[in-house]
């Protein structure tokens, strides 16, 4: 770290616990550092914040915003683990799975499905209370090596701006509006793009769920040693603070 980072370092206070920030750092940046986990679906290390999952909501000053793209203030008090917002958290995952077709037992991402273990998380155990729309949309296969099927897509846009900001190609983007939407290629189909299997926005990290799939790489992560086997999701994150 530089000196010039250092020098501009200040405090704020998440759940009450005392995190150091720097000049441009949003609070979701300075949590990650500090070891502490706020949920996020949309947002991943590496892209330009979108905040619009809003899973990463918290309390900043009385007033609830998105975590990956509030700047981080001195001295601003955080609320972060709070009954409330934990309940709001499990409301909008809960909504995602009744939005699409998310059969955990025979997907290729599950144990790997960050919608998956956001809601272990969350202990989302509840009867549900939402009807299932149990959308039908056609799987396009026709690349030789990636599918995309759209009835996992949770519209995080991660991507979207993958192919944007980091292939360059701008293969993805949004198509419909409000619950009918979902990503889509810019072209007839996937095959009619110039998507690679080696792209950044292909890669298994980028999309949360199960919506980009890699043909003839499904299963091969042994129960046991899948990511999300190891512990509940932002774990890793949490360690830091041990």
């Amino acid at each position: 770290m530089s000196g010039t980072k250092k020098e501009t370092g200040f405090t704020f206070t998440i759940d009450g616990i005392e995190v150091t920030a720097y000049a441009g750092q949003t609070v979701m940046e300075a949590a990650d550092e500090a070891g502490v986990y706020i949920p996020r679906l949309c947002d991943h290390e590496g892209l330009r914040h979108q905040g619009s999952c809003r899973v990463c909501t918290v309390k900043a000053g009385g007033r609830s915003v998105a975590a990956c793209t509030q700047p981080a203030a001195p001295g601003q008090a955080v609320e972060n683990e709070t009954p409330h917002l934990n309940k709001m958290r499990r409301d909008l995952v809960e909504m995602l799975f009744h939005e699409g077709n998310h059969l955990c037992p025979i997907c290729e991402a599950s144990g790997n499905c960050e919608l998956q273990a956001m809601a272990y998380r969350l202990d989302m155990t509840e009867t549900t209370r939402f009807p299932y729309l149990e959308p039908c949309r056609a799987l396009d296969a026709s690349h030789p090596d990636i599918a995309l099927d759209t009835n996992r897509c949770i519209s995080c846009g991660r991507c979207i701006r993958a192919s944007e900001d980091v292939d360059g190609k701008g293969v993805f983007g949004y198509v419909g509006r409000g619950i009918h939407r979902r990503v889509a290629v810019n072209g007839e189909n996937l095959a009619d793009t110039d998507a690679q299997v080696t792209d950044h926005a292909i890669s298994s990290e980028v999309c949360p769920v199960g919506c980009i799939i890699r043909k003839r790489v499904g299963f091969v992560t042994p129960i046991g040693e899948r990511e999300f086997d190891k512990g509940l999701i932002g774990h890793e994150i949490e360690e830091r603070r041990k």
